[in-house]
């Protein structure tokens, strides 16, 4: 079994414009592009507040001579 060529692409397509129309299409752009920006958004945030969590725990040890 053979992965996508082209023309199956095509095919696929052709058959989402039949069912859906442009019109609808058209709007599944601006809504995937809002919801990669919000997912980035989150991914952001998320990393910022790891950093601050782990610049917490990380506190310099004192070093005690024996």
């Amino acid at each position: 079994m053979g992965g996508f060529g082209w023309p199956e692409i095509l095919i696929i397509l052709v058959i989402v414009v039949l069912i859906f129309g442009v019109g609808k299409i058209a709007d599944v752009g601006p809504a995937l592009g809002k919801a990669i920006s919000g997912f980035r958004d989150a991914v952001q945030d998320e990393d910022k507040k790891t950093e601050e969590e782990e610049g917490e725990e990380e506190e310099p040890a004192e070093e005690t001579e024996a």
